[in-house]
């Protein structure tokens, strides 16, 4: 049987800032709803801007408060840009409760030895980079809150570690460590780290990685989603620095 979800209980995430790193894919869009609906105001970051006014007007749509859209290709992106983002966050919003990782850069099954050098340093930019660096530019403002959450997603380590999963699977398994480095620094406090493992999900990176499935055989990324918004509430203070597993075990 899946690990227990914690209960997204109505209201759970309201008055509370949270920005969502890759809103506009698969799983950022239904953990963007998931927290909308549960009374977050939710900072929709990524560099598809169509895609995230899309977005924005499903929450408005729900009944979730005003989101905000924040247009950043995190290809390029520095640390300066984080900055100015924590700055903007803060000027404009107050603060900031809440982060998640949902975007994912995968470009398809390559041997290490064909992968272009600019397509890896891309990979682990997007993929492990980006994070950390986001995560140090928001811990101020996360400290300042009275409770907060950071939620890395992974993919299964069974999977990512095997041939051709390229600089997207060297990223993810180092994300793994990231994140267990990360819980073991913030054990206590107000500031709480979590992962998230989903099951396989019918996304476009699913679609990539096997081309050859039929789209019906897995499910769409509601469940994630919700899970993802039930771990940056209150209600997830018992699963401080560990992995929700949403996987079915064989």
């Amino acid at each position: 049987m899946r690990q227990q979800v914690p209960a997204l209980v109505p209201g759970a995430l309201s008055g509370r800032v949270v920005l969502l790193v890759g809103a506009a894919g698969g799983l950022g869009r239904a953990a963007a709803l998931a927290c909308g609906r549960a009374g977050a105001t939710v900072v929709l970051l990524g560099r598809q801007v169509r895609a995230l006014e899309d977005l924005y007007d499903e929450l408005l749509a729900v009944g979730a408060p005003q989101p905000a859209i924040y247009p950043l290709n995190l290809e390029g992106a520095t640390p300066r840009d984080y900055a100015v983002m924590a700055e903007a966050l803060a000027r404009d919003l107050g603060g900031v409760d809440g982060v998640a990782f949902t975007a994912a850069r995968f470009d398809g099954l390559t041997p290490l030895e064909l992968i272009e050098p600019e397509l890896w340093l891309s990979q682990i930019q997007v993929n492990l980079s980006a994070p950390l660096l986001i995560v140090q530019a928001l811990l101020p403002l996360l400290r300042q809150s009275a409770d907060s959450a950071i939620v890395f997603v992974l993919d299964d380590p069974a999977r990512v570690r095997r041939a051709h999963w390229g600089g997207y699977g060297v990223a993810k398994c180092a994300l793994e460590g990231l994140f267990a480095i990360l819980a073991e620094e913030h054990h206590e406090g107000p500031l709480r780290v979590h992962a998230l493992l989903p099951a396989p999900m019918r996304t476009a990176l699913r679609r990539l990685a096997y081309f050859g499935e039929h789209g019906e055989a897995q499910s769409e990324p509601t469940l994630a989603g919700a899970a993802l918004a039930a771990l940056l509430s209150p209600q997830a203070a018992s699963l401080r620095g560990q992995v929700l597993d949403l996987r079915v075990p064989d």
